[in-house]
């Protein structure tokens, strides 16, 4: 499953302990989680029906912030975010923005790359955590 820009990996757990893994993951590299919302419980409230699907928004300054010094628009795109989500078969996915194409979207240059990289093992190393059967 691709979107342009979207990474998306298959979970091996329920969405409930895919984001609570993800979050204790996040929380254990000292990073910052800022939010968790609860799409589902959102639209429940508006008495409509949602299959579960959470979003995770996270991350520190020590990693968004070169990128901003380079083009401040990223800072739309940033603290990072990921969404657990479960599809109409009942599978559990994780997806996340691809930080290469948030520098491309945003035009970074070269300057950028170390932290791009830094950024893009981090959440593949995160995703992985949270999907990945023991």
């Amino acid at each position: 499953m691709a979107a342009d820009g979207l990474t998306t990996i298959k979970s091996s757990y329920g969405p409930t302990e895919t984001m609570n893994r993800l979050e204790a993951a996040v929380k254990a590299r000292g990073l910052t989680v800022f939010a968790r919302i609860d799409h589902t419980a959102g639209a429940a409230a508006a008495g409509l029906a949602l299959r579960p699907t959470e979003l995770l928004i996270f991350g520190n300054a020590t990693g968004g912030t070169p990128l901003m010094q380079s083009v401040q628009t990223i800072g739309i795109d940033l603290p990072l975010k990921a969404l657990v989500w479960q599809d109409a078969a009942g599978d559990t996915w994780l997806s996340y923005n691809d930080p290469s194409w948030l520098a491309k979207r945003h035009g970074l240059g070269p300057e950028a790359d170390a932290a791009v990289r830094a950024l893009t093992g981090a959440l593949a190393s995160l995703a992985k955590a949270a999907t990945a059967s023991q």
